[in-house]
């Protein structure tokens, strides 16, 4: 028998003992992942340095800080989030209860991509052991020493429960062929398609948390020089190698030579004339994906930047022009410094274009009409939306990440994170009595006990809206009483 599958057998051995059903159990695994971060963020940072040469404040901002949100956030809400959940009901059960009760769903496989390594891997876990499932972990063996790291969250976490399988892909050929209740994949979606097939196997249900090219249109009507800021900090960040960055640039043929102009402002203010020994630039995962990148614009005119070093997996912040969509950098997801421009004549070109390819994971528009940002929510599908700014909204718990279409399926952060990763149960308890009531779905069905099935069956009851009018009732009867006594 293999480590995977010793693995997955144990964790679900010690699930369906009821080990994680107890939310005091929940909330100190949580505690104690918060503890993990706290007691190793030297050997992370040390990782994630020698992995994508991530600067220490850079692993903070990016990798740390949005996961300790997320596990204080879990643990604060967590028994709200876990209690039953009352529905609106219709005149046939008002007498009983019903209710959406949320369960574990059982083992889950979290398999994590690695150019967030830490954040990306760590944050389902977090959905996963608040709702009460075991979890399997399996980090990304492309960042090697991160990966080294994770094999120390047993030492923190209970082990039966959240193991972590480290390996390469004949290890996680090895997981996808063991039964899980769900398995959240974080990566492209190329690798995204296996794993939706291999769990098709078993029927177990998907997060598939993929990528894409995500379009950012520039209108020409807005202010270019705070818009090109947030779209250069956006792209370069981790060195391009983030899911939701802006993939290439739309807009107008008028303002490109401004728009190329006011990102080599930004790159020199945020990374200086020479971003190769800035502490706060990064470099290509490796020297595979420095090929694949440096290949995608051998066909394109270079506006800004260019320059590489393959020993050091080095390539400068880069801008292309004049890009069209038969170029090479067009054809997949760039996932590095490299940014497109596209030039459309105005916003209905612009959504044309956007319309005609996948549906990006996010989508950007800079625009100071409020009109023209509706427009593109209203005309076109992402997985998000994001207006005058770039990322941000992978910051907000409150709201769900995650693709449509070729971009993902499912979503996570916050109390979806525990939806996803729940079972919302529909729970009904009625009592042995009133049976005349039933009398109405009994055969014969006759047109009288029709009549009363739709007054029963499709007038809904708002019972929060009987027990306020009841108080105020209440209320008003207690005021006339004090008022009579009182004239008394």
């Amino acid at each position: 028998m293999s480590r995977e599958q010793l693995a997955v057998q144990q964790a679900r051995r010690v699930f369906l003992t009821g080990r994680s059903k107890p939310l005091e159990y929940r909330i100190k695994q949580l505690k104690n992942l918060k503890r993990f971060i706290t007691e190793r963020q030297k050997e992370i940072v040390d990782a994630l340095r020698k992995d994508l040469y991530k600067s220490e404040n850079a692993t903070h901002l990016y990798e740390i800080v949005g996961l300790e949100g997320e596990i204080n956030l879990a643990v604060s809400k967590l028994a709200e989030w876990a209690a039953p959940r009352p529905v609106t009901k219709n005149l046939l059960t008002i007498s009983d209860e019903v209710y959406i009760q949320p369960e574990p769903l059982g083992v889950v496989l979290i398999i994590g991509a690695w150019n967030y390594p830490i954040a990306v891997t760590l944050q389902p876990l977090v959905g996963a052991i608040a709702a009460g499932n075991a979890a399997v972990v399996k980090p990304s063996e492309v960042c090697s020493h991160t990966a080294k790291v994770m094999e120390l969250l047993p030492l923190y976490l209970d082990p039966e429960m959240y193991p972590v399988v480290t390996g390469g892909v004949p290890e996680t050929q090895e997981l996808l062929k063991q039964r899980f209740d769900h398995i959240f994949y974080t990566g492209n979606s190329t690798v995204g398609k296996l794993v939706m097939e291999a769990a098709a196997h078993h029927l177990t249900p998907v997060t598939l948390e993929l990528g894409g090219k995500s379009p950012c249109y520039i209108d020409k009507t807005c202010d270019i020089r705070i818009a090109c800021r947030r779209i250069t900090w956006g792209k370069y960040v981790n060195c391009g190698q983030t899911c939701i960055a802006p993939d290439y640039i739309l807009c107008e043929p008028s303002i490109q030579d401004i728009v190329i102009d006011e990102i080599q402002k930004c790159i020199k203010e945020f990374y200086t004339d020479d971003p190769k020994s800035f502490a706060d630039y990064g470099r290509i995962i490796n020297q595979r994906h420095f090929k694949r990148i440096m290949a995608l614009i051998e066909d394109s005119t270079v506006a800004i930047g260019g320059e590489n070093d393959e020993s050091e997996c080095y390539i400068a912040p880069t801008v292309l022009r004049d890009v069209t969509l038969e170029s090479k950098v067009m054809q997949e997801e760039i996932f590095g410094p490299i940014l497109p421009i596209i030039t459309v004549n105005g916003l209905k070109e612009a959504i044309q274009l956007i319309n005609e390819r996948e549906k990006p994971l996010a989508l950007y528009v800079f625009s100071s009409s409020n009109k023209v940002i509706k427009q593109m929510i209203s005309e076109t599908s992402s997985g998000a939306l994001i207006a005058n700014d770039c990322l941000v909204h992978f910051t907000i718990s409150d709201l769900p990440f995650g693709g449509v279409g070729n971009s993902g399926t499912g979503c996570y952060h916050g109390k979806y994170s525990f939806d996803q990763l729940s079972h919302l149960r529909s729970c009904l308890i009625k009592k042995l009595n009133m049976e005349l009531v039933n009398q109405m779905r009994y055969p014969p069905h006759t047109s009288e006990k029709l009549r009363w099935a739709r007054i029963l069956l499709l007038k809904q009851v708002n019972l929060a809206r009987w027990r306020r009018m009841a108080q105020v009732a209440m209320l008003a009867a207690l005021a006339t009483f004090v008022v009579q006594r009182f004239l008394r």
